[in-house]
């Protein structure tokens, strides 16, 4: 039997089938919820339950800790009712704007951007209106069901023609995918694809400073962003700071030193954390987030979004929110999860 699920404070229901997660349901619905990589790891659907009882599916502890999960909080992506409930959620309007579907994409090109970076250029069929929001992502289907999750790096306004979109790969060595895409692969291969996913995307609502924080390639979803500001042609003060172990890994540096210099009201700050002396950096070192509380000590009145890895985007919502003033709600992240991450749930 199915279940109905009511989301408070926006009171809005959906119902949900026997097996399905709270989150699937929602996003087939088109009822828009806070979410992230779907698979229990980064933690970004965590939700309280009000009433009600649920079973969750594997997840990781970092994403929803026994003492959470005593508390009444649950992640809607593997989170199984087992009656009607009432959840406590941010709703996130737009998230469900654009109906998810299936489609293939044609290798167009694959440019190695750094060492173990590669920009995959993918070209959509003509007669397929793909549309999503910049900062989502798309899931590539490999041939036994399993499924690797990239942000698109161009905004659907720059999709051009034939439309094509971008995804930033950093190789992961003994990675079946990545492995593939740095070694074998072959022109004009076919790929499947899905999407969009995710609400990690601009609240073009708000007048607020933007803090855009990433880290590696998880400045694909921000160049998104950025490229969505810039269409825009809004005042809204941004600040872009991307952070890296070494030079080589800002990979699209001249990019965004040009793009900042043809926009007033965005400034870009790249960080490196490891540079050695034959890179001759003499720019911002050290943590990219410790750059910004450096630069930007009161965060009150502004909104943070951040992508990269977990570790980092943890830590960037711990202190901005702890001590610089942030509001819990105006930080949006995107916390890259590997399959290592994902499958190191309990």
């Amino acid at each position: 039997m199915s279940f109905t699920i009511t989301v408070q404070p926006a009171d809005r229901s959906f119902d949900v089938q026997p097996g399905e997660p709270i989150l699937a349901a929602a996003i087939r619905q088109g009822v828009g919820l806070p979410y992230g990589c779907r698979d229990g790891a980064c933690g970004s659907c965590k939700s309280r339950l009000v009433s009600g009882r649920v079973t969750h599916g594997s997840h990781q502890p970092r994403a929803l800790s026994a003492a959470e999960e005593d508390a009444g909080l649950i992640l809607t992506c593997c989170a199984l009712p087992q009656t009607d409930c009432v959840v406590e959620a941010r709703s996130v309007p737009g998230a469900g704007e654009f109906p998810v579907i299936k489609f293939p994409a044609r290798v167009l090109s694959r440019e190695r951007a750094a060492p173990d970076v590669i920009v995959l250029r993918l070209q959509l069929p003509a007669n397929q209106n793909f549309r999503y929001r910049a900062g989502q992502y798309v899931e590539v289907l490999l041939r036994d069901g399993a499924r690797r999750s990239y942000s698109m790096a161009n905004a659907m306004h720059t999709i051009g023609s034939p439309p094509a979109i971008e995804l930033h790969l950093r190789h992961m060595p003994g990675g079946r995918f990545t492995d593939h895409v740095f070694g074998a692969m072959p022109d004009k291969e076919i790929l499947r694809l899905e999407g969009p996913f995710g609400s990690f995307f601009l609240r073009e609502d708000s007048p607020k400073p933007i803090v855009l924080l990433a880290a590696g390639t998880g400045f694909a979803p921000i160049k998104a962003i950025v490229e969505r500001l810039q269409q825009q042609a809004v005042d809204r003060p941004a600040r872009l700071y991307w952070g890296g172990r070494r030079p080589r890994d800002l990979y699209r540096h001249d990019w965004c030193t040009a793009l900042a210099a043809g926009l007033p009201q965005l400034r870009y700050v790249p960080v490196v954390s490891d540079a050695l002396p034959e890179d001759g950096w003499h720019g911002r070192s050290g943590f990219v987030h410790h750059a910004v509380m450096a630069d930007l000590p009161d965060l009150s009145g502004h909104q943070v979004y951040a992508c990269g890895a977990p570790v980092m985007v943890d830590a960037a919502q711990r202190d901005f929110v702890a001590r610089c003033g942030l509001p819990e709600d105006e930080f949006y992240a995107d916390a890259f999860t590997s399959e290592a991450d994902k499958h190191a749930a309990a």
